[in-house]
């Protein structure tokens, strides 16, 4: 997408020179610790301005200052050049301030206009008028482009995507002259993070500041033309974002320089090299190839259909597609959350289908749930607790064991804390995620699923992530990885998988394009495609031949599920009708 030109970047107006915000030598400690000092920035009408740095670096603190969630200790907040102080984020609402947080608020048996309206709803004499709130509601969505929405949908039918889109047309509602935005696409992938870009150049064009937090480097760049850099609590510098690249930004940001976003593959282990489904390691001069960890074939149940896939020791599988095409669904199936209930599914080599979370993590299955707040962590109980959860809950006679472990696996994975009775909803998102991590490592799993690993987490606990991964791969675990960001899956996997629709769109090599991922998971045709290195082959055209032998069914698909023109690719490079 093209960068947005705010109305303030095309100077339309002398009164578009007055600061809408300014923030000067903001402070905030928590129990003696500084987590924001001498903070200052300014914000223009219609600009968008980036704040990003580390977790743990202050930019949700300065966030939750300006929405009224905390208090500063010292400095000003300026308003259109009037001091104010929030004490309750009603007050910023009031104001013309609001925020959208990366945790949803939604209340999930209330609907869209429900939530939106909520505690403010439109009233025709004493009652609360829904048409009125109904229809509001429908305009305020239509005029961001999201109409699609429906006001009388309940928020808990929504998708992780639509909830996120629902929270900002909340934030709108209260007419607000400055939106914050706190990685409001950590939850979206391609098709919704456009959307997401054609709302904020909206709100831009109609003179709305917002100051955009993320730690998608690509959107901060199409998005902001301003970018404020915290480190450690402190202001490393406000700059033209068209002065800055990826490199220098980064560099800002951590304080070094990572020539290798992407960790290398390690070396496979000893016992990772030996090792087979079917026991010891093969004699001299005999040849064994290793037995799948985990394989699926024509497996599905009300969500899925018809999917084949290996995963074998030592490999990092990713699997991409757009918002709701079932990349999730397939987890929380192989997990047994929502378990196949057709098809199979071997681990090691022998038929397992797990019909319950607890089966899958006796049968060495991890989940990493996408959203660690809700799905992962206990955020009022310690780090020690939430490490020890799973174990405690499955394998109790191991709790000693692990309990002895914990502190050096926190070391290993550099996770940043004050000791292990800190409460886990007081660290940075990052460090909140590596404990998710540690917590279903301490179960010694073979087979590793991880949804969305480093959503909204900063570039150095990314890379603390694909280092585990590697790690992991090493060991000779296998792992399963879903990402919206393509740019991840297209670096740390050793193949891809295409989702589209509940089922396996196809199959690719590791290097890929985003183009050729996009393809597959939005159906669109690829001609002049061959098989040469792994690629898809062209799609045939109607009434000719479909690669894979079977004759298209009543819905234009070969015989045995494939999306048209698309078969799955094998290890072999063949087109056959195979699984991925």
């Amino acid at each position: 997408m093209e960068r947005i030109v705010s109305n303030h970047a095309a100077g339309i107006g002398p009164e578009r020179d007055q600061p809408v915000l300014e923030v000067r030598g903001l402070t905030k400690s928590f129990f003696g610790n500084p987590v924001l000092q001498d903070a200052s920035l300014t914000l223009h009408p219609g600009e968008v301005h980036g704040v990003v740095g580390e977790n743990g670096a202050g930019k949700s603190t300065l966030m939750k200052i300006l929405a009224g969630v905390y208090q500063r200790d010292s400095g000003t907040v300026l308003l259109r050049g009037q001091s104010v102080q929030f004490s309750h984020p009603t007050q910023a609402h009031e104001a013309g301030l609001s925020t959208v947080f990366q945790e949803f608020n939604l209340l999930p048996d209330r609907t869209v206009a429900e939530n939106i309206y909520l505690g403010r709803e439109p009233r025709k004499g004493l009652l609360v008028s829904r048409a009125k709130m109904n229809a509001a509601t429908a305009d305020l969505l239509d005029s961001l482009g999201i109409g699609f929405i429906r006001p009388t949908s309940l928020a808990r039918s929504l998708s992780v995507a639509e909830q996120q889109i629902v929270e900002i047309a909340k934030a709108v509602s209260y007419d607000a002259r400055i939106i914050s935005m706190d990685e409001p696409t950590a939850a979206l992938s391609g098709p919704e993070v456009d959307l997401l870009y054609g709302i904020v150049q909206r709100l831009a064009e109609r003179g709305t500041g917002i100051l955009y937090v993320s730690h998608r480097l690509r959107e901060i760049f199409d998005l902001c033309e301003t970018i404020t850099v915290l480190k450690d609590g402190r202001i490393v510098d406000t700059k033209p974002a068209a002065e800055l690249d990826d490199a220098s930004l980064v560099r800002m940001m951590v304080g070094r320089p990572i020539s290798a976003y992407f960790p290398d593959k390690l070396p496979a282990e000893p016992a990772a090299e030996s090792q087979t489904a079917e026991g010891p390691a093969a004699t001299p001069g005999e040849a064994t190839a290793p037995t799948p960890l985990l394989e699926l074939d024509g497996a599905g149940n009300d969500q899925l259909d018809g999917i084949g896939l290996k995963l074998m020791p030592g490999e990092i599988v990713g699997v991409a597609g757009l918002q709701g095409s079932g990349r999730t669904e397939l987890l929380h199936a192989v997990f047994g959350a929502a378990p196949f209930n057709r098809g199979t599914m071997q681990l090691d080599g022998r038929p397992a289908r797990p019909h319950s979370p607890r089966q899958a993590v006796r049968h060495g299955i991890a989940l990493i749930t996408e959203d660690r707040k809700a799905q992962g962590l206990s955020l009022n109980q310690s780090l020690l607790d939430n490490a020890l959860g799973v174990v405690r809950a499955v394998f109790p006679g191991r709790t000693s064991t692990v309990r002895r472990e914990v502190a050096g696996s926190f070391s290993i994975l550099e996770v940043v804390a004050r000791d292990l009775d800190q409460e886990v909803q007081y660290l940075s998102g990052g460090n909140q995620q590596k404990i998710v991590l540690a917590k279903w490592l301490a179960v010694s799993p073979r087979v590793v699923l991880l949804d969305e690993p480093t959503r909204g987490i900063d570039v150095g606990a990314k890379v603390a992530v694909y280092r585990l991964m590697r790690q992991l791969a090493a060991e000779g675990k296998g792992v399963l990885m879903v990402s919206s960001e393509l740019p991840e899956v297209i670096g740390m996997s050793d193949r891809i998988l295409v989702m589209r629709d509940g089922q396996l769109a196809g199959e690719l090599p590791a290097g890929a394009t985003e183009e050729e991922i996009l393809r597959l998971a939005t159906g669109a045709r690829v001609p002049g495609w061959t098989p040469e290195g792994g690629h898809l082959t062209d799609p045939q055209p109607d009434g000719g031949a479909h690669p894979g032998g079977g004759q298209p069914d009543g819905d234009g698909h070969p015989s045995g599920g494939q999306p048209k023109g698309w078969p799955r690719v094998p290890e072999d490079g063949s087109t056959t009708g195979g699984t991925a």
